[in-house]
C-alpha cells in the first residue's frame, strides 16, 4: 500500500514538474515578421562552429528587448529552444546533442524579441556545424590594459565545450608578472612559463614531470629567454632574447609602442640543458624575434628587421620580414643561410607572430604598418601563407576593422584562435575561425559565454596569448608559487 502511495506521489510530482516546465516557456504571439536578420551580440549569424563547442548563447544587440526567444531547427525536424529576459540560454546537454546529430550540416536559427510594443520575429539565419572538432580548451593570460605597473593578472584555462574557467596561477601568489606560457603542440605535458619581476624565472615542465625554475640569462646572451616555441619532438624550445622599450604617442591612433633595441634567437636543448647559438640569428645589425619551428621540425621561422641607426629614432621605419633558417634536430645545428619568406618591408609593412599549422600546410602571421608588437596596432590583420602555392593573402573573412593579433592553431590544423579588439577597440577577446583543406576561411566568432553581454561588460581584462590545450593542464599553481618564491634557480648552459 505504501509503495502505491509513494509511486502516486512521484507521478504527481513528475506531472507538476512537467507542467511547470511547460508553463515557463514563453511563446511569441502576434509577432511582426521582419525581413531583416536579427542584430545579436555576439554576432553568430552565418558562422561555422566546431561540433563540440559550448552553446552560442546571445543577447539582442540593442538593450530595449524585454525578452528573447530562439528556436534552432535541423533538416530532420528536430528543434532546440533557448530564451530568457536578457540572454538566449540553451541547455548544455541538449545543445551538444543537437550539434552531434548535425555534424557537417547546417542549422536554422529563428529569433524573436519582445519589445514594449510587442513581438518581432526576424528572418532565420544559418549556423554550420563543422565535422572538425576543436581541442579541449584554451589557456590565456588575463591582464588589465595598463602600461606602467603590474595589476592582478594570471594564466587561466577554459573548457571550450562548457563555460568553465579556472586559474592556473595568479600573480597574487608572488610579486611580479606572469607571461609567455607555451605548450608543445597544445600538449600541456610540455610547458614553459615565464615570470618577470623580483622572483623572475622560466618554469619548465617536460613530460608531465616536476616543474623546474631556470635562470635563462647567460654571459653570452642579451638577457632572459622569452617568446618560447616547442620543437615537435619536445627536445628543443626556441626562444628570443629582447631588449625591449615602451613609449607612448601623444597624438596617434596607436597610442602605445613596444619596440626592440636589440634581439637575438637561440634554441634550448632540454635534454642537455644547453642553449644553442648561431651567429646568423645573433647579429647586432638585425633584430630577430618570434621564433617558431616548422611542422616537421627542420626549419625555424622568425621575424627579422634591420636595426635602426643610432641617430634614427623613427620607430615607424622598423619593418620586420618573415624569415627561415634550417635546423637539424638530430645534431641541434642551424643551417648556413637565411631565407626571406615574406618580404613585408618591400610593401612598407611588417610581420609579427608567425604560427605554422601542425599539418605543414599553412602559416598564419600578422601584418601591421611597422614594428613587431602589433597587439596595439589597430590596422593589424591576419594573413595566411599557403605552402602549396607559396602565396599569401589577407584573411578577410576573419579580419575586422580593428586589431587582429596573437593567434594559434588547433592540433587538427582546422581552427585558429586569435585576439581581436573588434568588440570595443580596447580589450582583446578570443575569436575563432575555421580553415578547411582548400584554404577557405570562415567568419570568426567570439568565445561563447553564458551571458555574453554581461560577462564582457563586467570583465575589464584583456585575453592575451591564447593557446589551445588538448586536455586539462593539471598545473599545480600552489606548488609553482612555492618554486617561484624560493631563491633556487637552475642556470642555462651554453653549447660551446
Amino acid at each position: 500500500m505504501m509503495r502505491k502511495i509513494l509511486l502516486g506521489v512521484r507521478c504527481w510530482m513528475l506531472g507538476v514538474g512537467c507542467w511547470m516546465l511547460a508553463s515557463c516557456t514563453v511563446t511569441p504571439e502576434n509577432a511582426k515578421q521582419e525581413v531583416s536578420l536579427p542584430h545579436i551580440y555576439p554576432d553568430y549569424v552565418g558562422v561555422t562552429i566546431p561540433v563540440n563547442i559550448a552553446p552560442l548563447n546571445f543577447n539582442m544587440a540593442d538593450e530595449g528587448a524585454l525578452f528573447v526567444d530562439a528556436v534552432i531547427t535541423d533538416r530532420h525536424g528536430n528543434s532546440l529552444r533557448g530564451q530568457g529576459d536578457e540572454t538566449v540560454d540553451f541547455d548544455l546537454d541538449d545543445w551538444h546533442q543537437m550539434l552531434q546529430q548535425n555534424r557537417g550540416d547546417s542549422l536554422s536559427v529563428t529569433v524573436s524579441a519582445k519589445y514594449d510594443e510587442g513581438w518581432h520575429t526576424y528572418s532565420p539565419f544559418s549556423i554550420y556545424v563543422s565535422s572538425d572538432s576543436i581541442d579541449y580548451g584554451i589557456c590565456y593570460r588575463l591582464i588589465a590594459p595598463g602600461h606602467e605597473v603590474w595589476s592582478k593578472m594570471g594564466i587561466y584555462e577554459r573548457d571550450l565545450s562548457t563555460f568553465e574557467e579556472h586559474a592556473l596561477i595568479e600573480n597574487t601568489q608572488f610579486e611580479g608578472c606572469v607571461n609567455c606560457h607555451s605548450f608543445n603542440r597544445a600538449n600541456p605535458a610540455d610547458m614553459s612559463l615565464h615570470i618577470r619581476g623580483p622572483h623572475g624565472a622560466t618554469l619548465l615542465r617536460k613530460g608531465n614531470g616536476p616543474i623546474t625554475a631556470y635562470n635563462t640569462k647567460t654571459d653570452q646572451t642579451l638577457g632572459l629567454c622569452v617568446y618560447p616555441y616547442w620543437h615537435p619532438s619536445g627536445r628543443y624550445v626556441a626562444y628570443s632574447t629582447n631588449v625591449t622599450k615602451q613609449t607612448f604617442h601623444s597624438a596617434h591612433r596607436n597610442l602605445i609602442e613596444v619596440f626592440d633595441e636589440a634581439s637575438d634567437l637561440q634554441v634550448y636543448d632540454v635534454e642537455k640543458n644547453e642553449l644553442i647559438l648561431s651567429p646568423l640569428v645573433k647579429q647586432d645589425s638585425i633584430y630577430e624575434t618570434y621564433p617558431v619551428f616548422s611542422a616537421d621540425g627542420r626549419s625555424l621561422y622568425f621575424c627579422a628587421a634591420r636595426a635602426l641607426p643610432e641617430d634614427n629614432h623613427q620607430l615607424d621605419s622598423i619593418r620586420y620580414n618573415l624569415c627561415r633558417i634550417d635546423f637539424d634536430p638530430e645534431t641541434g645545428k642551424f643551417g648556413d643561410k637565411i631565407e626571406v619568406v615574406v618580404d613585408a618591408e618591400a610593401l612598407h609593412k611588417s610581420v609579427s607572430f608567425p604560427r605554422p599549422s601542425y599539418d605543414g600546410r599553412y602559416l598564419c602571421y600578422t601584418i601591421s604598418d611597422y614594428g613587431q608588437f602589433s597587439i596595439w596596432h589597430h590596422e593589424a590583420d591576419l594573413y595566411l601563407l599557403d605552402f602549396k602555392t607559396n602565396q599569401s593573402r589577407p584573411m578577410i573573412e576573419a579580419n575586422s576593422e580593428d586589431t587582429e593579433s596573437f593567434h594559434n592553431w588547433s592540433t587538427n590544423s582546422r581552427w585558429l584562435v586569435f585576439s581581436s579588439r573588434r568588440d570595443d577597440g580596447l580589450y582583446t577577446r578570443p575569436y575563432f575561425c575555421h580553415i578547411d583543406d582548400k584554404g577557405t576561411v570562415s567568419k570568426a566568432f567570439m568565445l561563447p559565454q553564458r551571458n555574453p553581454r554581461r560577462f564582457y561588460r563586467e570583465r575589464f581584462l584583456s585575453y592575451n596569448v591564447p593557446d589551445f590545450v588538448i586536455a586539462p593542464t593539471h598545473f599545480d599553481g600552489h606548488k609553482a608559487s612555492q618554486i617561484i618564491n624560493a631563491k633556487s634557480r637552475k642556470d642555462f648552459g651554453v653549447r660551446k
